[in-house]
């Protein structure tokens, strides 16, 4: 089919550039700052911080002149946030460029870092620690050590376990669970003191206090 433009369907009109507000800056600059402790650059983090409060998707240019940064900056910066799957390529009709976005969901953007940041940190140490486990112990230090990484391979395994349950529930359903918060905590000591739990608890804490 011939999507080319003709005087009755014109093409869509370029978006008019973007410019930050004094808001829109300070919401820039901090995620800018923040980007080293998150372990991407300050451009990266901008980049980002701008895509995710544009009202339309924006193209390499709008992003340059709207951080004053290099064209060639922005493109490093937009494969990594690729690399990272946290920004979505558009095309507009009429127009070659490539145009960029971020997901509109807040819990789809926070899924698909903690996601990407698991693949590239929590599976590495996993694999790391299990052929350690798998490494003969030869004398006492070896065996101590093992235990130690025996235990912290259990508890980061325990961890990857709830984060898989929790990724197979919707973003709806997950909002729900965290709204619980508190209450789920008041439902565990509950639980313990209908057990008699909670009691013994008390008086071991008694017992530490004479």
């Amino acid at each position: 089919m011939d999507m080319s433009p003709t005087p009755d369907s014109p093409a869509a009109a370029p978006s008019p550039p973007f410019r930050l507000s004094p808001l829109a800056q300070a919401f820039v600059l901090h995620f800018g700052e923040m980007g080293s402790r998150w372990g991407i650059n300050r451009t990266v983090g901008q980049i980002y911080a701008m895509l995710f409060l544009a009202d339309a998707p924006r193209h390499a240019e709008d992003i340059a002149d709207a951080l004053t940064l290099s064209r060639g900056s922005v493109s490093m910066g937009l494969k990594e946030l690729a690399s990272w799957n946290l920004v979505q390529l558009r095309h507009v009709p009429g127009d070659r460029r490539d145009y960029y976005e971020t997901p509109r969901d807040v819990w789809s953007i926070f899924r698909t870092l903690v996601e990407e940041r698991k693949k590239r940190e929590i599976d590495p140490t996993l694999t790391t620690l299990r052929t350690l486990l798998m490494e003969p112990a030869t004398d006492a230090s070896d065996r101590f050590a093992q235990e130690r990484i025996a235990a912290m391979h259990e508890q980061i395994e325990l961890l990857t376990d709830w984060y898989a349950e929790m990724r197979r529930l919707d973003s709806e359903r997950l909002l729900q669970l965290l709204r619980l918060g508190e209450r789920v905590v008041k439902a565990l000591e509950f639980k313990d003191r209908m057990l008699g739990r909670g009691k013994a608890v008390t008086t071991e804490a008694d017992h530490g206090r004479t």
